[in-house]
């Protein structure tokens, strides 16, 4: 059961020709100078006083320095920032800090932690195999939950400021499917699944949008993003950028349209596509084992997910000479995430501009044009060089001399 918390005004003292407040935190009396009586007047030092005892009357009863992990996490951090988060973005943080954090330390004080126990703590959280994605976003919520205990004044520093995600961590490969790929999984999957995998690799759009489509948000044009599913869960779209019209192509909108004719609930607010129970979306989840992946696993690409099919639809506009702003709003991204994390270029495409670069140079690495006689003498001065490792080097790096 929590304390019942304490309010106190604190007491101010003249010391020596200073202003000194005095005031209870965590149990035991603190101090503070506040400034020369001779420089400030009595009221102000009364509101520097207020000012000082304010966090700890703010703080939630029953936590100090002195309380668990568990306490400030489940008392302080997370009704913090539970206002912040989106649910499903709550969702995810919660689960991720009660497996990972709080069920190991949970019994520990708050103030028994230090930066080299944390940074092992990541490192052997790498080593264990865990994506880069999932040790970097466990760095980010200590740092953040000992920031907001130390802005709280309950610890002086803050253990995780310093932390870093071990370079160990395996990352993705940011793997795309080619032309060819693509044709063979449309070619094979059934027609609701082919029209899912169209929504991604042609409209950019992520599975918990596709799966939170309304027949209301088709337009003739484009798919109105406003509302996506995650884990069962409808909520809004990932972030103010994914609130977007995603463009449809021509082709996929008249397969729609045929799917919306062989519908039975085609109604605005009815899901495009709907669980057995109607009123529910299909789940993302089910969809993809029981009929994505079998297909996948027989043509042999076993590794293409719904976000593979998103980084393809980035990655071919790219190749399409697509405009970057263009791409990004399609997918609802800011144009670097678009660049750096989403769009990979093929080994062809960068070929072409790597020789496109030497063209425009005008640079030769080898000599073509080399006379008979120049053959010659080149071929003595290897001879007359062998086994002088100098003059051999010399004949070497000619060859790459650029003309």
């Amino acid at each position: 059961m929590r304390k019942r918390k304490k309010y106190q005004r604190g007491s101010l003292q003249e010391v020596r020709g200073f202003w000194v407040a005095r005031f209870y935190e965590d149990g035991c009396r603190r101090a503070r100078i506040l400034g020369r009586v001779s420089k400030m007047t009595k009221a102000r030092a009364l509101r520097e006083l207020a000012a000082a005892v304010a966090p700890v009357n703010d703080r939630e009863p029953g936590t100090s320095a002195g309380s668990t992990l568990t306490d400030f996490v489940m008392q302080v951090y997370l009704p913090f920032y539970r206002r912040k988060w989106k649910r499903t973005t709550a969702m995810c943080n919660e689960e991720r800090i009660a497996h990972h954090v709080v069920s190991d330390f949970g019994s520990r004080a708050l103030s028994s932690f230090g930066r080299k126990e944390w940074q092992a703590f990541l490192d052997a959280k790498g080593a264990s195999g865990l994506s880069f994605s999932v040790v970097d976003h466990l760095r980010w919520d200590l740092k953040q939950i000992f920031d907001l205990a130390v802005a709280e004044g309950f610890l002086l520093r803050n253990p995780a400021a310093l932390l870093f995600t071990p370079r160990e961590c395996p990352r993705p490969k940011g793997t795309v499917v080619n032309i060819e790929e693509v044709q063979r999984i449309f070619g094979t999957l059934q027609v609701r699944e082919r029209l899912i995998a169209a929504l991604a690799v042609l409209a950019g759009m992520r599975p918990g949008e596709i799966f939170g489509l309304r027949w209301a948000r088709l337009d003739s044009e484009f798919a109105d993003i406003r509302e996506r599913v995650y884990r069962g869960d409808i909520d809004s779209p990932k972030s103010h950028r994914s609130m977007r019209l995603a463009a449809l192509s021509d082709g996929l909108i008249a397969a729609l349209g045929e799917w919306r004719a062989t519908s039975a609930f085609t109604g605005p607010d009815d899901w495009v596509f709907p669980s057995e129970r109607i009123s529910t979306p299909l789940s993302r989840d089910n969809c993809w084992r029981r009929h994505f992946k079998p297909v996948l696993d027989k043509l042999g690409l076993g590794w293409v997910t719904f976000q593979v099919m998103r980084r393809t639809h980035s990655s071919l506009l790219k190749e399409l000479d697509v405009d970057p702003h263009v791409r990004a709003e399609q997918m609802g991204h800011t144009l670097d995430v678009n660049e750096n994390v989403y769009t990979k270029s093929s080994v062809k495409r960068r070929r072409e501009a790597v020789n496109s670069l030497e063209q425009a140079l005008g640079i030769r690495l080898t000599d073509s044009k080399r006379t008979n006689e120049e053959d010659r003498l080149l071929e003595v001065v290897e001879k007359n060089g062998a086994g002088d490792r100098g003059r051999t080097g010399d004949v070497q790096l000619g060859n790459l001399i650029l003309v």
